[in-house]
């Protein structure tokens, strides 16, 4: 079981660190549930934020900081083996042109070709671990290992709405134009981020994806 690493975030919340994406995953699930069935120190809780190597855990009332420290402190998490977990839903499908400018750079850097690049891509099981870096975008991990690859040597200023990309271990789609340096292997007309939408995000940690080959 690995120890925690609590940082005070502010007057209402805790930054608690953990050495990897699995244990992330695993903390948060567990928070989740100690939130869920009221346990002692959980119950002020009122946001669970995971990240990369980090989980964000905020209450309602400064008074309840303490007592959730305490609370973390005691909990521990053990990263557990096999896939990280998913919620019960269907998984989320986006259809994607695989029409990249980065997919032959992909192929060379895996040493796949373009064909068995997609279908690593599209047979993949995804599961958003986190959201970040814009309203919308998710970080999808559990891709086929062969698909890790790095950011591009120099980030592009502007990246079309709806770019599918890869970098490191994950997987992400662009919910907007903006300034990224992922490698694009294709394109989708799915909107990611609407804010007449509740919720606007159409996907949220937990959730599983799965990338479908459009035609051209």
């Amino acid at each position: 079981m690995a120890e925690l690493r609590l940082l005070r975030c502010g007057p209402r919340a805790v930054l608690v660190e953990v050495d990897g994406l699995a244990q992330v995953l695993a903390l948060a699930q567990a928070v989740r549930t100690a939130v869920n069935a009221r346990d002692a120190g959980f119950s002020g809780v009122v946001d669970v934020v995971p990240a990369a190597t980090t989980v964000l855990v905020s209450v309602d009332r400064p008074a309840d900081l303490p007592a959730l420290r305490r609370a973390l402190a005691a909990l521990g998490v053990t990263a557990p083996e096999g896939p990280p977990p998913a919620n019960d839903a269907e998984p989320v499908e986006i259809g994607v042109h695989y029409d990249g400018p980065d997919l032959d750079d992909v192929a060379a850097l895996t040493g796949l070709t373009r064909r068995e690049v997609v279908a690593a891509h599209t047979e993949s099981g995804w599961l958003v671990a986190f959201g970040g870096f814009a309203p919308g975008f998710g970080y999808l991990t559990g891709g086929d290992p062969r698909l890790r690859v790095p950011r591009r040597r120099e980030p592009r200023t502007s990246v079309p709405t709806g770019s599918v990309a890869l970098a490191g271990e994950f997987s992400a789609v662009y919910p907007r134009s903006s300034p990224g340096g992922w490698q694009l292997l294709g394109h989708t007309d799915v909107v990611l981020w609407d804010t007449d939408r509740d919720p606007p995000a159409l996907l949220s940690p937990g959730d599983r994806v799965r990338f479908v080959e459009l035609g051209s």
